[in-house]
């Protein structure tokens, strides 16, 4: 017998089925994020990264065009078991050279990224780009107090709206388009209800054009606070929750854009009494929101079990949502992307039915009994079958393929 038929049996010792947990796990999307690969640059050249955003390291062989980031991800791809998209922001626009405002960019700018996920099979998702522009005023962007700055900016969120219903259209696969404005006061502001009402107004203004569902999904999102809007973020988490519920939007729950002592799994089952579906961002805060590489922490883990346990497959979109320049980029999206997928392996093959019969008998003893032996389950066995029947490396074989591209591509950047 193999090292996984042991561990099959093991499981099904406990009435746990691995092949059906394959099964399902295939049927999950996990939206990787293009920002990873070129340090939130995108491709205007226009202004360094700022809006709260904060890129740390300059580690060698960035990716400076749409060519280097495709190549990029593609390699990222063939190491990543499961069901993958892509998650763009406006800023990676195609604009052969010329210069194109934010609030004029069309589906046109973005042909190639549709015609290259089709090839690859690949949906898209999509973001406007509030952030790291000249029509930031003092921070401010959908909430700004002058006329023209708003305008700019709900300009740019109609664009982004109608491109995100064209990747639909043309990849026949929804597009999910987040909407995030970093703004916010670095000192406290006497009158918050009026930058909160500017932000309202300015989303219904974004939202007044009715597309299908079919082919886009809009989602808000809160954050805590950011560099430079330490004292008060106008899009809090209980204005966009409220903003989201009032008028049918998905809410954004980004694992970094709380408080350190929060945490989005124990948001989810809350939200989702009320909510059809969800967007997470699916982050690592380290006593910041920080965007290090996800790790399978108990937090990751925790957010993989509330999916799982209450069959929240479908109404919950996974992305990832992070940067780091200190490491090998592809590496990061690899080391996130496998984690994200082992944390709802391991959902699917906790003892969910000895915890939940303990549970409602009221022997919870019995249940943190369940949840501990849960730990030291053959877990890594079933997860290399995973890998290998996806035809990508088994364990930490996928690092010198990733060093191999660093040393024959990037190094030569």
């Amino acid at each position: 017998m193999s090292v996984y038929d042991d561990a099959r049996a093991a499981y099904a010792a406990l009435g746990i089925d691995t092949e059906a947990a394959f099964k399902r796990l295939d049927e999950i999307a996990v939206s990787l994020h293009c920002w990873q690969g070129d340090d939130v640059q995108g491709f205007e050249n226009s202004a360094a990264v700022d809006g709260g955003l904060a890129v740390t390291g300059n580690y060698p062989g960035r990716a400076r065009n749409a060519e280097e980031l495709r190549a990029d991800f593609e390699q990222a791809l063939k190491l990543i078991p499961g069901k993958k998209r892509l998650n763009l922001h406006a800023i990676y626009a195609e604009t052969n050279g010329k210069k194109v405002g934010r609030n004029e960019i069309t589906p046109e700018h973005f042909s190639a990224w549709m015609d290259w996920a089709a090839e690859k099979n690949l949906g898209l998702d999509f973001n406007p780009s509030n952030f790291s522009h000249p029509m930031m005023d003092n921070g401010l962007t959908l909430s700004s107090p002058k006329k023209e700055v708003r305008d700019f900016w709900v300009e740019h969120g109609i664009a982004c709206r109608k491109i995100a219903e064209a990747f639909g259209k043309r990849l026949n696969n929804t597009c999910v388009t987040n909407h995030w404005a970093p703004d916010g006061f670095k000192d406290t502001p006497f009158d918050r209800l009026a930058a909160r009402e500017r932000l309202a107004d300015s989303l219904d203004r974004i939202f007044a054009e009715k597309i299908d569902p079919k082919y886009n999904l809009d989602a808000v999102e809160c954050k805590l606070f950011g560099i430079g809007a330490e004292s008060c973020t106008v899009g809090s988490h209980e204005f966009y929750m409220g903003y989201a519920l009032k008028n049918q939007k998905l809410l954004c729950l980004d694992a970094g854009h709380f408080h350190p002592t929060e945490v989005i799994s124990d948001k989810l089952s809350s939200c989702l009494m009320f909510f059809d579906e969800v967007l997470l961002h699916v982050s690592r805060g380290v006593r910041w929101d920080s965007d290090h590489v996800v790790t399978l922490t108990d937090e990751l883990k925790a957010i993989a079990e509330e999916v799982v346990r209450h069959n929240y497959d479908k109404r919950v979109h996974i992305g990832l949502d992070y940067f780091d320049a200190s490491i090998n980029r592809i590496a990061a999206w690899v080391i996130g992307a496998r984690n994200m997928f082992k944390a709802l392996l391991i959902a699917m093959l906790e003892p969910a039915a000895q915890m939940r019969a303990a549970e409602e008998s009221g022997d919870f003893t019995a249940r943190l009994v369940w949840m501990e032996e849960a730990k030291s389950l053959p877990f890594a066995a079933v997860w290399d079958e995973y890998c290998r029947r996806a035809g990508v490396p088994v364990g930490a074989a996928w690092l010198d393929e990733v060093k191999a591209y660093e040393k024959n591509v990037l190094s030569k950047r």
